[in-house]
């Protein structure tokens, strides 16, 4: 199995593939949040002049492994984020979608309205299958309003009688949700929760928007087979890509950003045989 990473512009790229050749598409666009979204690592070493305390007494160092920044902000929200930006690309990704092919919208509260109104456009309102609420524990502390916990996932199938989906795997897939400190399997549905990426995870990359495997897990189960091919034209930190590793489908991760070549670069590095590396501005 032969999986591929562009890192390049993703509107040319999809102009390139064919029609109907894409089983499965999964995106998580920039939310124009209207800021340059940034995440910087650390790590803490022992030292005797350090800034902090440990165990025993003991006093580490914080070093910064590195910043990594990408810009979510667009002048005109309507005619630069949703007509320029995004309207193009959601035009290439139906087209190149097979005709049982679903597409995952990942997005949040900011633009969920105008981006639905749009897909609706694109795809046809009849082809409207879902909008996943992912909730979560980690994010805002905002003190005038609810703090923002959740994401929108919106699910559009390329046609709505043809569309597969895998009723099996879902209900085998272990939902989850907090309970009184304890974590206990619920009934699958449009109300997902799932932590964010934990901070000591091994899965941690250090990219701004890196979005759980485990999320990923249950959009490739229920709407793909073994082999299919995945496609994820917004691939950031290719979480896309480790959960179709795990799972035997084929992969297509497409990004403009240096740093996320960087970072899926070194998170793909125990099968970097099995990718084609496109990467003609590096």
């Amino acid at each position: 199995m032969r999986h591929k990473v562009i890192i390049d512009d993703n509107l040319s790229y999809l102009e390139t593939m064919p029609d109907c050749s894409i089983d499965l598409i999964y995106i998580d666009p920039p939310f124009n949040t209207g800021k340059a979204q940034q995440r910087t690592q650390i790590k803490t070493i022992r030292s005797e002049n350090g800034d902090r305390k440990g165990f025993q007494d003991q006093t580490y160092e914080t070093v910064e492994l590195g910043t990594k920044v990408y810009n979510d902000k667009f002048d005109d929200p309507i005619d630069d984020y949703l007509m320029s930006f995004l309207k193009p690309r959601l035009i290439e990704a139906r087209r190149i979608l097979k005709d049982d092919g679903s597409l995952y919208f990942h997005i949040d509260f900011r633009e969920v309205h105008s981006c639905r109104i749009l897909l609706d456009q694109i795809f046809g309102e009849e082809c409207f299958l879902n909008e996943i609420i992912w909730a979560y524990d980690y994010g805002g502390r905002s003190r005038n309003k609810w703090p923002a916990k959740h994401d929108n996932i919106l699910v559009y199938a390329k046609n709505p009688l043809e569309v597969h989906f895998n009723k099996k795997e879902m209900q085998n897939i272990k939902f989850k949700a907090p309970n009184k400190g304890k974590k206990v399997n619920i009934k699958p549905s449009d109300g997902w929760w799932h932590t964010i990426v934990p901070t000591n995870s091994r899965r941690r990359t250090g990219y701004p928007t890196q979005k759980p495997v485990g999320i990923l897990n249950r959009i490739i189960l229920a709407s793909s087979d073994l082999e299919d091919t995945i496609l994820d034209f917004f691939a950031g930190s290719g979480s896309t890509g480790e959960s179709c590793h795990e799972l035997g489908r084929k992969f297509i991760l497409i990004d403009n950003n240096p740093q996320a070549y960087e970072v899926m670069k070194k998170r793909f590095n125990f099968i970097e045989h099995e990718i084609e590396w496109i990467v003609p501005n590096l």
